[in-house]
């Protein structure tokens, strides 16, 4: 098995050992253990994997021993047995030498081994790890027994936690707010975790996180042959997309150019993309109008916004927000002067207003 699940959690104060061998206890007792005697550390997350360090302690040694923690499945696989207590285990150490296989260095076993002198094997664990608690934890919630709440959510009633958790991330990345970057792409992914397990249910069409992380996977990759394959280089981000669009109409099968533009978005946001498709697919500027009405107006601006290479829903949400903020400042003002901003009038808003935008 992959080791444990970080290299602290592992060696203690050894964070800098390298991957592998993680090395001997540097306190050894009076009755040290015989050479090839170790402590492998491995992860019931990551399934039946032994670091390939502790393979040749492993066929050395004259024992084998499982350590209390270690799930049914991992126990079943090993096919060895307990670990004795501590005076026997470490009397046998002294003779010949043992491995103990355990999640981790918390049982007295496994301390009283390291203590006495025996290595610490094991590996890094990969980065993304965590994901699979994050599985683990959304499956508990839905199975019986776990949250009634979460039990009971589909598809459709977590629209609204979707898109509410993506505008709280967009906010705290407008604010270079970093903590809460963290915790704003967590909560996403717990979207994205959430509609994943209930898919999982589904009797007609059953998909897990592993399907959608494999689609993913393959998505990428057939859309950067560049990377992946003896392809010529693309040099350029603009390149870059032009050929990822082209991929993916090729993907799609798609007869429009406007298929698969998400209708429900934003109205900036959707008619700049339509803009975008437009664009790259060689429509004339001039022919980038729909009319007169006060829609259309609005359309036009997104479009001459889109070409000139801004972002409409971005420039858009910054006009809003310095709105917003000049609403602030006007409010500020005028309680410096003793007024309740609840209750001004037009005149004493455009005096506070002048004020706060500095005219």
């Amino acid at each position: 098995m992959q080791s444990a699940r970080s290299a602290d959690h592992v060696t203690g104060d050894r964070p800098n050992t390298p991957s592998g061998a993680f090395g001997t206890s540097a306190d050894s007792p009076s009755r040290p253990v015989v050479p090839g005697s170790a402590v492998v550390v491995v992860d019931d997350r990551l399934g039946d994997v032994i670091p390939a360090a502790a393979v040749p302690a492993l066929r050395r040694a004259a024992a084998v021993y499982v350590a209390p923690g270690l799930s049914a499945a991992t126990v079943e696989a090993l096919d060895e047995p307990p670990a004795p207590a501590v005076e026997a285990l470490l009397d046998q150490a002294a003779r010949e030498p043992i491995v103990l296989v355990a999640p981790d260095l918390k049982s007295t076993q496994a301390q009283a081994l390291r203590e006495a002198g025996a290595a610490l094997l094991g590996s890094h664990p990969p980065v993304g790890v965590e994901l699979l608690d994050a599985v683990t934890v959304m499956d508990r919630l839905r199975s019986p027994g776990g949250c009634p709440w979460d039990a009971q959510q589909d598809h459709d009633s977590l629209r609204r936690y979707l898109v509410e958790e993506t505008y709280e991330l967009l906010d705290a990345i407008d604010q270079r707010d970093r903590p809460s970057l963290r915790e704003e792409l967590g909560d996403v992914l717990l979207q994205v975790l959430f509609h994943a397990r209930i898919a999982a249910e589904d009797a007609a069409d059953p998909f897990g996180v592993d399907e959608v992380a494999a689609d993913l996977v393959g998505k990428l990759v057939s859309r950067h042959p560049h990377v992946f394959t003896e392809v010529e280089s693309v040099h350029d981000a603009e390149s870059q997309q032009l050929r990822w669009d082209e991929l993916k109409q090729r993907e799609k099968q798609r007869e429009s150019i406007v298929d698969g533009v998400a209708t429900g978005q934003p109205a900036a946001a959707l008619a700049a993309k339509l803009v975008q498709r437009a664009e790259r697919a060689g429509v004339p500027r001039e022919l980038v109008s729909v009319g007169e009405s006060p829609g259309a107006v609005l359309f036009d601006l997104v479009a001459r916004a889109r070409l000139a290479g801004d972002d409409p829903e971005d420039d858009l949400r910054t006009a809003a927000l310095a709105f917003a903020g000049r609403v602030r400042d006007a409010e500020a003002a005028a309680r410096n002067d003793g007024q309740d901003p609840h209750a001004l009038g037009s005149e004493q808003w455009s005096r506070y207003w002048s004020t706060a935008v500095g005219e």
